[in-house]
């Protein structure tokens, strides 16, 4: 009976933590999983700068590389810093305990992210961090506040301070963003490179969905013969019942 319970606790922790969050509105965001230079693109950025602390433990390289047409000398060479066997599983070599010691939780598991939250959640997230000197980690993020996560990509970003006005009802309203030190990418850029990883996070959730789609087409062609058959086989069975 407790594990019951426990479990419908866990399966409404998503809901609520994302009522507890940001209202503010969230931009929109093109996924394409037949856009394999994006998929590419975006594995790219989370191995180099998620999968130091976030592990992806329900995929393997060699999967990911034969479904984003990567070969396994590439993927040895450029996306595995954390294994030496390419059919490993995607996780991190950071010990669980250090993780809580230095940032108060374990950073979770990212395989499932977007199924659970959303691809738009997760792409205005990624875009949304700026400074606050009141967090132990001197960030914050417009949607997932007193977040414990740094900003990672701050290189690639730039830094950001997010400008509130008062209400009266004594609560804060978001009116945007000051750049207060520019990063390596244009805003463009950047919003292409989250897009990018935003795309193969969604791929990394259900990589089932590259094949699904081809498989669905062979079923569709298949029916459309099939109706045709079938109609034949109808009017041979009554063509001679009036």
């Amino acid at each position: 009976m407790r594990n019951i319970y426990l479990a419908i606790c866990i399966a409404f922790i998503p809901a609520a933590a994302l009522a507890a969050e940001s209202t503010i509105k969230l931009d929109p965001v093109e996924v394409d999983l037949q856009d394999k230079p994006s998929l590419r693109r975006g594995a790219r950025i989370f191995v180099n700068y998620c999968l130091s602390c976030h592990s992806a433990a329900y995929m393997r390289y060699d999967r990911m590389g034969r479904d984003l047409g990567i070969s396994e000398e590439l993927v040895e060479e450029n996306l595995m810093f954390a294994t030496d066997k390419v059919g490993n599983l995607m996780t991190v070599t950071m010990p669980r305990a250090d993780a809580e010691t230095w940032f108060g939780v374990a950073p979770p598991d990212l395989t499932l992210v977007t199924r659970s939250r959303g691809p738009q959640w997760f792409y205005n997230y990624m875009r949304s961090f700026y400074r606050d000197p009141k967090t132990v980690s001197g960030w914050n993020n417009l949607h997932f506040p007193d977040v414990a996560m740094p900003n990672v990509l701050y290189g690639m970003q730039g830094v950001q301070r997010a400008v509130f006005e008062p209400k009266e009802d004594g609560t804060k309203e978001f009116q945007g963003f000051e750049v207060e030190r520019p990063g390596a990418m244009t805003p463009k850029e950047f919003d292409q490179a989250m897009r990018d990883l935003t795309n193969f996070m969604v791929y990394l959730g259900e990589p089932a969905r590259l094949v699904r789609g081809r498989i669905g087409v062979y079923v569709l062609i298949f029916l459309a013969v099939f109706v045709v058959f079938a109609y034949l086989l109808k009017r041979n069975y009554w063509k001679d019942i009036h």
